[in-house]
């Protein structure tokens, strides 16, 4: 499946990273890498090489915005992950799709679907 579009997964929960690796695998999707720091997230983002990327907003009690900056500066389309209403997004984001936890495979497809057409 070498055409299948490549994930970044933006998490710090290492069991539910896993989770999403499995359903990406499930779906069709490729794994590009799991990044559980907004500096790791945002090297990987910078570095790019991926086709989008699901993007928990609360690392390790830090916000994911600056990730999702670069993202938005890359071209990179993104779904964010919330556990909730205290992972408002700032205005800049806020018309970015967004996948609820806990998440279903349902809904990982269906959020994939709506930032990464075909």
């Amino acid at each position: 499946m070498s055409d299948a579009k490549s994930i970044l997964i933006v998490e710090d929960e290492a069991m539910i990273g896993m989770m999403l690796e499995d359903y990406l695998d499930a779906l069709g999707y490729r794994l590009h890498a799991v990044a559980a720091t907004v500096d790791d997230a945002c090297a990987q983002a910078r570095q790019g090489g991926f086709d989008g990327a699901l993007l928990d907003c609360n690392l390790q009690g830090e916000k994911s915005w600056p990730v999702a900056d670069i993202l938005v500066e890359k071209g990179i389309p993104f779904v964010f992950a919330t556990g909730g209403m205290a992972d408002d997004l700032p205005p800049a984001h806020a018309d970015r799709p967004t996948l609820a936890k806990p998440f279903t495979i349902g809904a990982v497809e269906r959020a994939l679907g709506r930032i990464l057409p075909g």
